[in-house]
């Protein structure tokens, strides 16, 4: 579905929320060169059309305990509608597992999993995942050290020719501009 193009001023306003969600709607508003109740409608229109999700804290694992982060690559005996789902309903239940994408080709899904060290990651993986219905193959790759971590979709200031972004929750984004009529009866 194609919906409107975003302008250059929402562009904006996405790129530095994504950099720092706790920025207020005036310091936004400033740096994106608008009033405060113009930016704070737009950003509210971003979250209405599904474009912000929610706002989140970059928390430290290791600094909280969590020295070992492990990528796992799952294959399921059955790739079944039924059991591809049921496998995601069972992963939503284990709190060490941070991140899950089903994937095309030969691995069915990408687990991200944090532990506070090896031995507890080798205690999920033989209690839980291992053990787990239609669990077929476990590929576990310990992450040594993370060299980039960008959270969000690069944004360039101006889309390129022919781009769109689909709004799928609301046809438009308000670019009417607001009028107000006001009648008073004299006499």
């Amino acid at each position: 579905m194609r919906g409107p193009r975003l302008d250059r001023i929402d562009r904006r306003i996405l790129q530095l929320l994504q950099e720092n969600g706790r920025m207020t709607n005036i310091a936004l508003a400033r740096r994106v060169g608008i009033s405060p109740p113009p930016c704070l409608r737009r950003m509210r229109a971003l979250e209405a059309a599904g474009l912000i999700r929610g706002y989140h804290a970059d928390l430290a694992p290791e600094a909280l305990g969590f020295a070992v982060t492990v990528f796992a690559q799952i294959g399921l005996a059955s790739q079944a509608e039924r059991d591809l789902k049921a496998f995601e309903t069972l992963v939503l239940s284990w709190p060490e597992v941070r991140e899950a994408h089903m994937l095309a080709g030969e691995i069915d899904f990408l687990l991200k999993i944090v532990a506070p060290d090896w031995d507890s990651y080798q205690h999920f993986l033989s209690e839980k995942l291992t053990s787990a219905p239609n669990v077929n193959l476990v590929k576990s790759a310990l992450v040594l050290r993370v060299s980039k971590s960008t959270p969000g979709v690069p944004l360039a200031d101006e889309p390129e020719a022919g781009e769109a972004v689909a709004l799928s929750r609301r046809p438009a984004l308000a670019r009417t501009p607001y009028r107000c009529r006001v009648s008073r009866k004299r006499g």
